[in-house]
């Protein structure tokens, strides 16, 4: 056994060793029990490879951050001044809750994501202004694939955008495919009013059904057709689900179907403006 008294160390000296190292082992077990916990939610939670090296440099972060504030803890037992050591850590943690707002709001944003899953990577989304593609999620931004843009519509401009992770606190978020991947969309088409209605209709609901044909089994709902009075003519609207990402197409070819249809009937005709002299 080793003699104390042989190592001439003070007794009050000794009552603070001892005093940090039980501190030092009361607050490596907790830490690890907590973060352990959180790692294997966090983990089980998410699925690709980016986000998993997210999820261990978040904790890698939060490692430096428990070392330093043990080596405060360390500074100020040694001292004594306990007292002195709330003040500071206070004012230090105040001080960087305030430089640090952002970054901190970011990572919590992306623990929100990560658990309650708005959106994951591939999905339609909206937030605030900006529309795309979720292609990444990362510590501090999400990366969107632009639509729309630089085009009309809803198609790809190719361009990348980057939206701070700490504004999903402060935006609506729109998820286009959060319930499943298919989204409604209508095409408008404006008969003249001594077009045959019930024909108009027919044709508008028969050109969505050949286009949407290959999803009809999969969607919640047939084409339907909505009709409304207008001051040149009666616009007959048809509805129908698509693919997200087959939207623009699926109206642009259910478009040109409408169009053929009409050309080939002798009892509807499109209205357009125009000018009618009669003598």
């Amino acid at each position: 056994m080793i003699d104390i008294s042989a190592l001439n160390i003070k007794p009050e000296i000794l009552i603070k060793i001892i005093r940090v190292a039980v501190m030092l082992v009361i607050l490596e077990v907790l830490y690890q029990i907590i973060t352990k916990s959180i790692k294997k939610v966090l983990l089980n939670k998410i699925k690709s490879k980016r986000q998993r090296s997210n999820v261990i440099v978040f904790f890698n972060i939060l490692r430096y951050l428990f070392i330093f504030l043990i080596i405060l803890i360390l500074i100020f037992t040694y001292t004594g001044s306990w007292t002195g050591l709330g003040i500071s850590a206070g004012l230090l943690t105040a001080a960087l809750g305030w430089a640090l707002q952002r970054p901190i709001t970011g990572i919590a944003a992306w623990i929100m994501v990560v658990t309650k899953k708005p959106f994951s990577i591939g999905d339609r989304i909206i937030i605030g202004s900006v529309k795309g593609d979720v292609s990444d999620i990362t510590l501090t931004h999400i990366y969107l694939k632009e639509i729309g843009g630089t085009v009309g519509g809803e198609e790809s401009s190719g361009r990348i955008i980057l939206v701070p992770n700490s504004v999903l606190f402060e935006q609506n978020i729109v998820n286009y495919t959060m319930q499943d991947e298919f989204i409604l969309s209508e095409v408008r088409t404006l008969v003249t009013y001594e077009s045959n209605l019930d024909e108009a209709v027919k044709i508008c609901k028969e050109a969505a059904g050949k286009v949407t044909r290959d999803v009809l089994n999969e969607v919640p709902e047939k084409p339907v057709v909505r009709t409304f009075f207008k001051d040149s003519g009666i616009v007959v609207k048809v509805r129908f689900f698509t693919k997200t990402d087959d939207k623009i197409k699926a109206e642009s070819d259910i478009t040109q179907a409408i169009f053929e249809m009409v050309k080939e009937s002798k009892n509807v005709d499109i209205a357009y403006p125009h000018i009618q002299i009669v003598k």
